[in-house]
């Protein structure tokens, strides 16, 4: 007789030094069906997902796949099992080729040789490709990629080893909503082939478009399952945060005054042209716009990281030169980038070496040593304000989820208490509560005078938080629009305008 549930997790226990992470935990998945599994940062959800995929041992509790019990020890081992995982937190062999990422290990080979028939690697890849309907270079270097079509790869990757079992761990948080359609369609097409999907997200809205039942963990337990159509959104967080969440744009009256960035001209060859704007004391302006429209890498040049071919910078009225991002700094600006793993993260050191690390100079005497009792006690005011989970400040980074991360590199400049500060894709990977909780903080600081300039793909986000909405389409300026005029129609039909700019500039 064939098994109800594709996979059983019965009573699943993980303990490590002074965290419980999981007690008695349940999670039953159906073939054919995508499950979601929701709960806050810190909840449970990668270690259940990492006890799955062999890379922990549980402390107690079974788990059955189709049918018969299974102990993995292993990714390899889970892999010819049956189940694969598309990871939250990309990590690409950045060096190598797209085709050569995708069958790592895998590799067809000319006979016995032991040598890889790269023409071979290639085709394999563009068959791949062509099934799924994705337009990249298999030839392509990975790091001459953007991060939306490195998520992309990582998606073929997962789906490439023909698992009954794919587990998707945040898949959209760096793609646009035209690529999340079209994930969407291969996993409905994958589902009719009867796969079973575990669908991680914070994106509530994703839910009842993809998923057919959910599972809640809160602090490492489980708190029950239902089907989605059974299920309203307010009774979901209820679950993931045991309390009922208020409004999550709670804007307050706010005086907006003199300029603190002016940019005028600026360009970058190959990335974006012309681009001019403004932000003023207390405002929060928003950059919206599709992936690979230049939005970060505007951000970056003002911060120093990439060097302008032209325009001006001025800050409070003055023009600077900026050449590095300590110029920036100095100046009195903070970037939260886009990725927090790759450009934000030193992920071997501890949490409060993460947080102190642009604060060296605020914790030194004249004698060049560091007062630990005052940068100890700074962090652990940061670990409480954010409610950042971490058993102490001296764990490594590396082991905290990505939304602990993110709120420990929201916590490093918090620290620095910088005038500007640019805030990519702020809540990326980030549960409803703590969104919640960082909207209200990035109201704080432009109610006390800093000018914010947020970047992100989420619409809501974007409408809720700004006060002026800038757009940006491949590399242009597109337009700018109020609170007041901003809608979604308006800011997506701006997106669509690069072309057009492009056409009118050359002529």
């Amino acid at each position: 007789m064939k098994a109800m549930y594709i996979l059983e997790m019965n009573n699943i226990t993980k303990e490590f030094p002074g965290v419980k992470a999981l007690q008695d935990v349940n999670l039953y998945v159906k073939e054919g069906t995508v499950h979601a599994l929701m709960g806050e940062n810190g909840a449970g959800k990668s270690t259940l997902m990492k006890i799955l995929m062999g890379i922990y041992s549980p402390d107690k509790g079974t788990v059955k796949f189709k049918g018969q019990k299974l102990k993995l020890n292993s990714i390899s081992h889970a892999l010819k099992n049956g189940i694969s995982m598309i990871h939250q937190e990309l990590s690409p062999i950045l060096h190598m080729t797209v085709a050569e990422n995708i069958f790592v290990g895998r590799e067809p080979t000319y006979g016995k040789t032991g040598f890889i028939n790269h023409k071979k690697l290639v085709e394999r890849t563009r068959k791949l490709f062509e099934k799924l309907e994705i337009d990249i270079n298999p030839k392509a270097k990975m790091a001459d990629l953007s991060i939306a079509n490195m998520q992309i790869v990582e998606i073929a990757k997962a789906i490439s080893y023909n698992s009954s079992l794919i587990i998707m761990d945040e898949p959209t948080s760096a793609i646009t909503e035209k690529e999340v359609d079209h994930l969407f369609k291969i996993i409905r097409s994958l589902k009719k082939k009867g796969v079973a999907i575990i669908y991680i997200t914070h994106k509530m809205e994703e839910l009842h478009q993809i998923a057919d039942e959910v599972t809640v963990l809160r602090d490492g337990q489980y708190i029950g399952t239902d089907l989605i159509k059974n299920i309203t959104k307010d009774k979901l967080i209820e679950m993931m945060v045991g309390r009922e969440l208020k409004q999550s744009f709670q804007r307050p009256e706010k005086v907006i005054k003199d300029v603190a960035l002016s940019v005028q001209n600026l360009s970058v060859d190959g990335h974006f042209h012309d681009i001019s704007f403004e932000v003023k004391k207390g405002e929060i302006l928003g950059i919206a716009g599709l992936m690979g429209s230049g939005r970060s890498e505007v951000i970056e040049t003002i911060f120093g990281v990439r060097k302008a071919n032209s325009g001006e910078i001025f800050v409070n009225g003055k023009k600077t030169v900026i050449n590095s991002p300590r110029d920036a700094i100095n100046l009195g600006m903070g970037l939260l980038t886009e990725d927090r793993k790759l450009t934000g993260c030193f992920l071997p050191l501890s949490v409060m070496d993460n947080m102190v690390t642009v604060n060296i100079d605020k914790y030194t005497n004249g004698l060049g040593l560091l007062s630990k009792k005052k940068m100890k006690e700074d962090c652990l005011n940061q670990k409480k304000m954010l409610e950042i989970k971490t058993p102490h400040l001296k764990q490594i980074i590396q082991n905290l989820s990505g939304g602990n991360q993110q709120k420990v590199l929201l916590a490093r400049w918090l620290l620095r208490d910088p005038d500007i500060l640019f805030l990519d894709e702020p809540t990326r990977g980030i549960d409803i509560g703590a969104k919640a909780e960082i909207y209200n903080l990035i109201f704080d600081l432009a109610k006390k005078g800093k000018a914010i300039v947020v970047i992100s793909s989420e619409m809501p986000e974007i409408l809720g938080l700004s006060d002026r909405i800038m757009v940006m389409s491949e590399g242009y300026k597109a337009g700018e629009l109020t609170r007041e005029e901003a809608s979604q129609e308006k800011i997506m039909e701006l997106c669509t305008l690069g072309e057009k700019i492009k056409k009118s500039k050359v002529s």
